[in-house]
């Protein structure tokens, strides 16, 4: 799967669905000037009885200057569903703010409506655009067809499946002045009086193939910053298990994905891996990296209820 069920032995982490980061995306929006990032949550999402966790912090991380480290931080926060209709608060921090998990910063929105329905909540605050709320999922994947040994089934496991959906929308000149960005996700939740990271990524389809089950909830705690020192031999032992690869062509892969942040030129157009749209063809992307080209696609194409505007996510099934 792209980035679902994150947790140890195919597992949502912690347990939770709610907790679990299934995609991230970057690229630009249709109307000149801006960038959208979408954080995706909440695997196979029930159409209702349930919500957005109110303990937990959604982030999306921005790198400005290319060392891995965050340097932007747009936080997701929740009201208790139990109080009434759910409402979502958006922050805004930076520097060393952005390099915490906690949601600080300029409070861009409050108190913003989280549609369940069909018809996305979209509020507009100054020049940001953001929008919550359950969707269909974009991910597309002959997943029975990889289970059983690329014995491809022409079935796509993510057609009828929803998620909950964390849309946003600013100006280029909100993420720097260079167009080259990083960018990554990342969910925590309140335990015995702290913050714990429970799940982060960028890229699709890392945490099922590359991470043992004993170091995926460390993985998730991780930071990107660390990931080429700590990854690097382990996942380049699986490189050379699945594709054959030598060392230095299994680091020159690695080098992609590793650490785990979406680098994104908006100089250039959005196509995985420089940034992400809703349509890129992740599934076949990772199954040649891993197989060194030997299995290049699963036959399977993108979604056909996107959206052409704001918020993009097609309607929930």
């Amino acid at each position: 799967m792209s980035h679902h069920l994150s947790g140890p032995n195919l597992r949502s982490p912690d347990g939770d669905a709610r907790l679990d980061l299934t995609d991230l995306f970057a690229f630009a929006s249709p109307e000149p000037g801006r960038t959208v990032l979408i954080m995706n949550v909440n695997p196979v999402a029930p159409t209702g009885g349930q919500a957005f966790h109110p303990q937990a912090v959604y982030r999306i991380n921005v790198d400005t200057d290319g060392d891995n480290r965050a340097d932007l931080g747009f936080s997701f926060t929740f009201s208790d569903p139990a109080d009434g209709a759910q409402t979502m608060t958006v922050r805004r921090t930076t520097g060393e703010g952005a390099r915490g998990h906690e949601a600080t910063g300029e409070v861009l929105v409050s108190g913003a409506p989280v549609s369940f329905a069909g018809t996305p909540a979209v509020v507009e605050a100054g020049p940001y655009r953001v929008s919550a709320g359950l969707r269909s999922d974009p991910f597309f994947a002959d997943l029975d067809g990889i289970v059983a040994e690329f014995q491809w089934t022409g079935v796509d496991w993510g057609a009828d499946k929803n998620v909950f959906g964390i849309v946003l929308e600013a100006p280029d000149a909100e993420f720097g002045e260079a167009p080259q960005i990083g960018v990554w996700a990342r969910v925590s939740v309140r335990k015995d009086g702290g913050l714990v990271s429970v799940d982060r990524g960028a890229h699709p389809s890392l945490t099922a193939y590359f991470n043992a089950e004993d170091v995926k909830d460390a993985y998730n705690a991780g930071e990107p910053a660390e990931d080429w020192q700590t990854y690097r031999e382990p996942w380049t032992a699986v490189l050379q298990h699945f594709g054959e690869y030598t060392t230095e062509a299994a680091e020159a892969q690695l080098r992609v994905v590793l650490p785990d942040v979406l680098r994104y030129d908006r100089a250039r157009p959005a196509g995985y891996p420089n940034g992400r749209t809703l349509s890129d063809d992740v599934t076949s992307a990772r199954l040649s990296m891993l197989t060194d080209g030997k299995v290049a696609t699963d036959h399977i194409g993108p979604h056909t209820d996107l959206l052409p505007a704001f918020p993009y996510l097609g309607h929930p099934h």
